[in-house]
């Protein structure tokens, strides 16, 4: 789990930070990110994954400015639209805005809840990321995670990975998405079977190959984009993709 609070009020991100301990505490969990964030840059610079994983607990308000919080939470759905945004605030009158920024948000904590409330519906929170995370794992996706990345999303999403022009880094293309994070080829093979190295430089989902091009050497996905196969993995390639057909 990745969890994030962005506020910018001290006393409110101690006050945040210290019941999220006490939670954590009680329910025996290491999250592997727990970032306490005044400012939005802040914040978008740390977030380098995406998936059910991720909680973002957002004031509205942000530096006297109401509506901040929707907009840093539409900017969290853009670069990750898995993650549960659940926002902590003295706004509640905000609530229906969300419907107009299309966030998605999971809860509205009011800040001046008596502390036992404010304590459940924090755990409400954490509890329901933990079980969203854990069946989504469960079933048919992508999940990759070391020291340094997690990433999950829906298998059937996903066209290919390939190598980044910045070391130590790949790039993941779904159907709608492009992410690049720290990872090689190798490690993620070697945690997901169903994909398949067609070159140095690629790994491929077989199951979204819409044709495959002998000649030139290439593999096309719905989106019109290509990878390259190398001359020893053609026959291969070939093989997987008649087999998945007879299936």
């Amino acid at each position: 789990m990745n969890l994030f609070v962005l506020e910018d009020d001290f006393r409110q991100q101690s006050r945040i930070e210290n019941v999220l301990f006490k939670l954590l505490e009680k329910h025996n969990l290491s999250p592997d990110k727990f970032e306490i964030l005044g400012k939005p840059d802040q914040l978008f610079d740390l977030i380098e994954e995406r998936g059910q994983h991720q909680l973002f607990f957002l004031d509205i308000e942000i530096k006297k400015e109401e509506l901040k919080g929707f907009q840093v939470a539409k900017q969290i759905r853009l670069i990750d639209p898995y993650a549960t945004i659940v926002f902590v605030t003295t706004h509640s009158e905000f609530m229906p805005l969300s419907f107009r920024y299309q966030v998605a948000a999971l809860d509205y904590i009011d800040k001046e809840l008596e502390p036992n409330e404010f304590e459940v519906r924090l755990e409400k929170a954490l509890l329901y990321v933990m079980e969203k995370a854990c069946i989504t794992v469960a079933e048919d996706s992508f999940y990759f995670k070391s020291k340094y990345a997690q990433v999950q999303c829906p298998f059937e999403e996903i066209y290919y990975i390939e190598t980044s022009s910045r070391s130590h880094r790949v790039v993941l293309y779904t159907k709608t998405d492009r992410l690049e994070f720290t990872a090689n080829l190798a490690d993620i093979l070697k945690q997901e079977k169903r994909l398949l190295q067609c070159h140095r430089s690629f790994i491929i989902n077989p199951k979204n190959i819409i044709k495959v091009d002998r000649h030139a050497k290439l593999v096309y996905f719905p989106n019109g984009k290509t990878c390259f196969i190398s001359r020893k993995k053609l026959g291969q390639v070939l093989k997987v993709i008649e087999e998945l057909h007879l299936n």
